[in-house]
């Protein structure tokens, strides 16, 4: 093996761990490929027998492609009847193995996610670097131009935010799936009272219609008001698939043709819907991975 080869294969080891790094930077599966990408072309424009820490190399050369691309994003979100959510990872509800956990390592709640969009650049990625990959702030400091103190500082609001706002799901995935399940069977069955009973008074949905339904609701607030909703938009149980959306309990909804029609994502605290996020943008459902959800993986 000769050392491009070597390299190569250093570089693929590390693939997975870098493709996590970036999705939780840029909440983006298309931009985090784009960013590994780029660490690999630069990589090759390096002497790899300068670098004495290759992981840590790779990870701070991702950090700051990541860091580049988020400064560089437009205001494509400035309309206040818009709502972007970040790209799904969408896996079977029930299926273990080696393909099903390395299609979930890059799995981060999708609430918590939509927090980390809201922080500002450097923010985010001293936080994601240093409470989600335990990079020292020494390393983190050169990425954000900063001394490690002010990368610390970075990181200790970002993280006072994230607190705030991404709540704690609950740590039994039995109950959330079940919680999910008497959501959608009361939905379905019209009883507005059994949504009441699993939904938190302070419950929000969150939309992104894309271009499907321009000037739409993106955020429907408390049970009351997500309750019918639920019911106005409920589809029989034949068009809607169980699966895993960034790890907690959720659904693919299908319209008439059997086509994905939405991804729905729900965060359950205390035994109660605290959040649903539904993605229903046609255009990005198309770029999504769906065929995990084949006949083997259905429940």
């Amino acid at each position: 093996m000769d050392a491009k080869e070597f390299l190569a294969e250093r570089f693929e080891e590390r693939r997975g761990h870098l493709h996590a790094v970036a999705y939780r930077m840029l909440g983006s599966l298309a931009e985090a490929d784009d960013a590994v990408q780029e660490a690999w072309i630069r990589l090759g424009r390096t002497d790899a027998e300068e670098i004495e820490n290759l992981a840590g190399w790779l990870t701070t050369v991702v950090g700051r492609v990541c860091l580049d691309m988020l400064r560089s994003r437009t205001s494509r979100r400035e309309d206040p009847m818009g709502a972007h959510l970040p790209d799904p990872i969408i896996a079977p509800a029930e299926r273990s193995g080696p393909e099903h956990e390395a299609l979930m390592a890059d799995s981060v709640g999708l609430a918590l996610l939509v927090v980390l969009d809201a922080l500002p650049p450097a923010e985010r990625l001293a936080f994601v670097l240093h409470d989600m990959f335990a990079v020292p702030f020494d390393q983190i400091a050169p990425i954000v131009d900063r001394t490690p103190a002010t990368a610390r500082q970075l990181a200790s609001r970002a993280r006072r935010r994230v607190q705030g706002a991404a709540p704690r799901p609950d740590p039994d995935p039995a109950l959330r799936r079940r919680v999910v399940d008497a959501f959608l069977s009361a939905a379905r069955g019209g009883d507005f009272e059994a949504l009441l009973r699993v939904l938190d008074p302070r419950v929000e949905t969150h939309a992104d219609w894309g271009a499907l339904r321009p000037g739409a609701a993106a955020v429907v607030r408390g049970a009351e008001a997500v309750a019918r909703s639920a019911i106005s938009y409920a589809r029989p149980a034949e068009f809607v698939r169980p699966a895993l959306v960034n790890g907690d309990p959720g659904v693919v909804v299908l319209d008439d043709e059997g086509r994905p029609f939405s991804v729905m994502g729900f965060t359950v605290v205390d035994g109660l819907i605290t959040r649903i996020d539904a993605l229903a943008d046609p255009v990005r459902l198309d770029r999504l991975d769906l065929a995990v959800l084949d006949e083997d993986g259905r429940d």
